[in-house]
């Protein structure tokens, strides 16, 4: 198990984050693809990710963009999972030439 971050924990590393903010007990993301495929796939590679990691993000798809929201329920919050994987999820929509627009 990891343990919860502490607020400025959180603020800190979401400076490295483009595009993720905290929303209550949740990072949040949105991801823009170049179109319906490339969002598919950014679900698909950012799924195979949080497998290794044991670590499943919420996600919404509306056409071609992606919707994140990453919380590590057992601990009630945010852990050092969800921060990894917001960065790996971000890694993946890079390559894909998805672009990071407004979380809701």
């Amino acid at each position: 198990m990891s343990r919860l971050l502490s607020d400025e924990e959180i603020t800190r590393q979401l400076g490295d984050l483009p595009g993720w903010r905290r929303d209550g007990v949740s990072l949040v993301a949105s991801y823009d693809a170049p179109d319906f495929p490339a969002a598919v796939r950014l679900i698909v590679e950012a799924g195979d990710e949080a497998e290794q990691m044991g670590h499943h993000p919420d996600v919404d798809l509306r056409w071609k963009v992606t919707h994140w929201r990453l919380s590590t329920h057992s601990e009630g919050g945010l852990t050092q999972l969800d921060i990894e994987l917001a960065h790996r999820i971000s890694q993946a929509a890079a390559q894909l030439e998805a672009t990071a627009g407004e979380a809701r």
